[in-house]
């Protein structure tokens, strides 16, 4: 289960990433950057904190 969480979150990550390259080179437009940013913020900050959770002594 840690896996998949961890590739979500990679994942979440990369959708925050790429889609601002993708507007650079003009391949997308700004609302479609705008979109596929809020979704890979929110992939990332559901999944994250499963992962990374501290590990108690």
């Amino acid at each position: 289960m840690k896996i998949i969480l961890i590739i979500l979150s990679v994942l979440g990550l990369a959708l925050t990433v790429i889609p601002s390259v993708l507007v650079f080179v003009q391949d997308i437009s700004l609302q479609t950057h705008q979109n596929i940013m809020v979704f890979g913020m929110l992939l990332w900050f559901g999944t994250s904190p499963f992962w990374m959770k501290e590990q108690k002594l």
